[in-house]
């Protein structure tokens, strides 16, 4: 898959993945590879962004594998910005199709 496309949509996944319950990194990294082929290295710094803009929370749990693990939890401005990044999704997808149906149907 083309790199930019990931990088488009990476964030709407992330986002929509935590909203669905809360996850820990190494947790998120394997959901979201499940829709977009990404690594730690891909994540972990988003992470730490949508963290400091208040999209997220975190919080630790203890782990019986380890130390304690960092959750993720989507905070209500993390909602809001996840709907508003549907809608971009959702409208610039709708013209990108319109656009390359046009082109065929001439």
């Amino acid at each position: 898959m083309n790199p930019q496309f990931k990088k488009g949509v990476l964030e709407l996944v992330v986002l929509e993945s935590v909203r669905k319950k809360d996850m820990y990194g190494y947790e998120l990294v394997e959901e979201v590879s499940k829709v977009i082929d990404v690594n730690e290295g891909t994540i972990y710094p988003l992470l730490k962004r949508l963290t400091n803009e208040r999209y997220f929370e975190t919080y630790l749990r203890e782990s019986t594998e380890g130390p304690p693990r960092k959750y993720y939890h989507i905070t209500a401005a993390g909602v809001l910005y996840r709907d508003r990044l549907e809608q971009e999704w959702d409208e610039f997808q709708k013209q990108v199709c319109r656009f390359l149906k046009e082109q065929k149907d001439e």
